[in-house]
């Protein structure tokens, strides 16, 4: 792994250096070439690995602030390079950065600590994330980084398709949208190997059926949804349009920091008393960063950039969010799952704070100071409470590798 000495993640500028250095090395078994343009006239590029009919694509960068995933496709192409199995029944594809506008705005390459990462923060609003906009957006209106990934699976029709996703402060799990048989057992002892705690309860994948601690099986259309007021709906997403050509999409998510509270399978003793007081605390949160942005909004040159309506948009999650959480919980609430809801509900009002910050600070606004003062208290209350420990960089990557390659070994046949 020596692209992660410096612990630091790839700018998606020195991704692509990367990916054009390995196919200078290994011309006759790799190419770049770019599919796409971003809104902002930035390019896509896919780095091909092999030449096998079966095809796994694995997608690095749909959130702007989960950047494990870059220096991950760049370990898993030397691995397909220098490793012949991997590249005799199976080619692979590589997009670097689905979202490299997104990529120029969070700034963070090697966060120290949770303020460090959200000092200059930056997650788009879910129209304009690539992987999510079809489930919000009609066909005609969805942007070009995602008509450039559907093209892509149109184009090689993987029979899996890997999505590398990431949290900030928690553990890891996997999303699928069919069951992989045999994928939980090598997913469990990697993480174990690594120190790196299971989200066994994952607030992301609420009510979906599990093969294994931490992976979990999109449930079928039609389902009770465990929040409703979510805009968003997992089955309308790219990670669906896979299974037009017979594959399926895994999300494998690691942590920046790990708490091994998300990792706790005990029943949770007051559920129902606990999700009422995270959901008031959430309103609360919510409510002192939206007085701050009622205050500077007449003072703002321009309402509609991309920072702001980021912030705009994570606080509208919030009244219908907090309503789902002070429904009856089920019975067998785990203290994971109420670890997961917690960190949630502090991450929503932390991350719309961070990104008003971002604002304020340009314009040397006089509310930066009260703003900074909430976003350096929350980022230190959150890292206290959930006793987070950083996962270093090549564990982060190492584990979201072997998740890749167990999943493509066990996929295979699958639903076709």
């Amino acid at each position: 792994m020596s692209h992660l000495t410096e612990q630091r993640y790839p700018t998606v500028t020195e991704l692509v250096s990367a990916a054009r250095t390995l196919t200078a090395l290994h011309p006759g078994l790799s190419r770049l070439r770019q599919i796409g343009t971003s809104r902002a006239g930035r390019p896509l590029h896919l780095l091909s690995v092999g030449h096998a009919p079966a095809a796994v694509l694995v997608v690095a960068g749909a959130h702007a602030n989960e950047p494990t995933g870059g220096s991950t496709v760049l370990h898993l192409a030397e691995r397909t390079l220098h490793e012949p199995v991997l590249r005799e029944r199976t080619s692979w594809h590589f997009l670097l950065c689905a979202d490299p506008d997104g990529a120029h705005l969070h700034r963070t390459p090697a966060p120290r600590t949770l303020l460090d990462y959200h000092r200059h923060f930056f997650r788009p609003a879910g129209p304009e994330q690539p992987e999510w906009s079809p489930s919000v957006l009609p066909p005609d209106r969805l942007p070009p980084e995602t008509r450039a990934l559907t093209s892509v699976i149109d184009d090689v029709r993987p029979y899996l398709q890997v999505s590398l996703h990431g949290t900030d402060l928690g553990g890891s799990w996997v999303q699928l949208t069919k069951d992989v048989p045999g994928l939980a057992e090598p997913f469990a002892k990697s993480a174990a190997e690594l120190h790196i705690p299971v989200e066994t309860g994952a607030s992301d994948a609420a009510g979906w059926p599990a093969s294994g601690p931490g992976v979990h099986v999109m449930p079928a259309p039609g389902s009770h949804a465990a929040f409703p007021s979510m805009p968003d709906d997992a089955r309308q997403s790219t990670w669906h349009y896979a299974h037009q050509y017979g594959g399926l999409t895994a999300i494998v998510e690691v942590p920046m920091w790990a708490s091994d509270i998300v990792d706790d399978p005990a029943p949770h003793p007051a559920p129902a008393e606990e999700m009422r007081r995270l959901s008031l605390r959430l309103r609360q949160d919510t409510h002192r960063v939206e007085e701050i942005l009622r205050e500077v909004t007449p003072r703002l040159p321009r309402a509609d950039g991309a920072l702001l309506r980021a912030t705009r948009w994570a606080l509208a999650l919030v009244p219908g969010l907090a309503d789902d959480w002070i429904q009856p919980p089920p019975p067998e609430t785990t203290v994971a799952f109420v670890g997961s809801i917690d960190a949630f509900g502090r991450r929503l009002p932390l991350r719309a704070a961070a990104m008003l910050l971002r604002v304020l600070d340009d314009l040397d606004d006089a509310a930066a100071p009260r703003l900074e003062a909430l976003v350096t208290d929350w980022c230190t209350s959150f890292a206290t409470h959930f006793r987070a420990r950083w996962v270093p960089l090549e564990h982060q990557v190492e584990h979201q590798t072997r998740t890749v390659l167990a999943a493509a070994r066990h996929a295979r046949g699958v639903g076709r």
